[in-house]
């Protein structure tokens, strides 16, 4: 069983204390034009998303740079794919598989991800792609989540290799809306999910880095974009894929 939540809560906290990290957070209008998320290459009947969310739509955007890295992006992304638990904070969140074997994710794989209170959420491994300059896995949310919707990890090179220069980019992007009506309360009202989410892939961010064997450069940026769910937005969503 998971930590208690007022164990978990305060491991959460552990981000806003670590030396040298600054979270720069900015928050900007959406756009359905330009923040809808990637289709969903083979949809299946469990999987829950946007359409079945409530309330608006956020998509943002966790990035960290790290100057002289040691990985390479698909260096690091083969290290998180191996076990995605390398990146959670201890105690306080947990990838579980449901389904598949030992093998390191792979697409059609099932995780619940295990996070203090009633937050804990299913989701399915639906792309991986891995180039040289850019490695990434992504997720989409299954019924019962606390979420609709879909998140990306990546990482890519941000600098002149061929010129020595090892600068690597981690970034997690998420397209969300609440799952259910309660979710909604608590998620875009009382924002209680929204900000634990938050926390987590700052933290995702920060170790993401130590991983790859460096240091955030100006701690980790997050933009967070709102669109409002209303039957237009539905129509261009359903359009692009």
């Amino acid at each position: 069983m998971l930590t208690s939540a007022p164990r978990g809560l305060l491991a959460l906290g552990r981000i806003w204390a670590l030396p040298g990290v600054r979270v720069n957070h900015r928050e900007e209008p959406g756009d359905p034009e330009t923040d809808a998320p990637p289709p969903l290459p083979s949809p299946g009947p469990r999987d829950q998303t946007l359409f079945d969310g409530h309330g608006p739509m956020l998509h943002r955007v966790f990035t960290v740079h790290v100057p002289d890295a040691q990985l390479g992006p698909r260096e690091l992304v083969a290290v998180l794919v191996a076990d995605i638990n390398a990146a959670m904070i201890p105690g306080a969140a947990r990838f579980d598989r449901v389904t598949g074997s030992d093998h390191a994710l792979t697409v059609g794989d099932e995780y619940v991800v295990r996070i203090p209170g009633p937050w804990d959420g299913p989701v399915r491994v639906v792309d991986r792609n891995d180039e040289t300059r850019r490695s990434s896995f992504r997720l989409a949310t299954l019924q019962g989540h606390v979420e609709a919707g879909q998140i990306e990890f990546a990482a890519e090179g941000a600098g002149d290799e061929e010129g020595g220069d090892r600068t690597l980019q981690f970034t997690i992007t998420t397209w969300a809306r609440a799952g259910d009506v309660v979710a909604d309360l608590f998620y875009s009202r009382l924002r209680l999910a929204k900000n634990l989410q938050y926390q987590l892939w700052v933290h995702c961010c920060v170790r993401a880095a130590e991983l790859a064997g460096g240091r955030p450069e100006g701690g980790v940026e997050v933009v967070t974009r709102s669109v409002p769910w209303t039957d237009e937005v539905a129509e261009k969503f359903s359009a692009a894929g």
